[in-house]
């Protein structure tokens, strides 16, 4: 007769290793949510909106979902800053309540990170009569 109470199981599969989740990881699932609000127009400041469009325009350069954030990720938690511009008319107040809750519920969903922070900065408001800050193209 064996006595299987004094033996330790091994762990169960789920819980034999690490994951690790990169901050570039994060920082595109938070830039797909925070585009995802009514509202912001863009992510990132005037020159990061400027070198992502001449970047998007270079064959196999491809956009960029991550422009405009920045995250910090530890091992069980993650902070976030983003940069947006949101259309003129808003209530900028609801747009970033609106932002930091998809963000937070996007992240913390598909990563199980808890995210602690979400600081959102508020870099310019897209005026209906400006055109978009992109380079005007050279070849046609």
């Amino acid at each position: 007769m064996t006595d299987t109470t004094s033996k330790e199981s091994p762990a169960a599969p789920a819980d034999r290793g690490r994951t690790t989740i990169a901050d570039g990881v994060v920082e595109k699932i938070a830039g797909l949510a925070a585009r995802d609000v009514v509202g912001v127009h863009a992510m990132g400041g005037g020159l990061a909106r400027t070198f992502g469009a001449v970047r998007d325009r270079v064959p196999g350069g491809g956009k960029s979902v991550a422009r405009g954030v920045k995250a910090e990720v530890g091992e069980v938690q993650t902070a976030l800053d983003l940069e947006i511009v949101v259309d003129y008319g808003v209530a900028i107040a609801d747009v970033t309540r609106a932002v930091r809750e998809n963000v937070i519920s996007a992240v913390e969903r598909m990563t199980g990170l808890e995210v602690v922070e979400v600081n959102i900065a508020v870099s310019d408001v897209k005026l209906p009569d400006e055109e978009e800050d992109e380079p005007e193209q050279r070849l046609q």
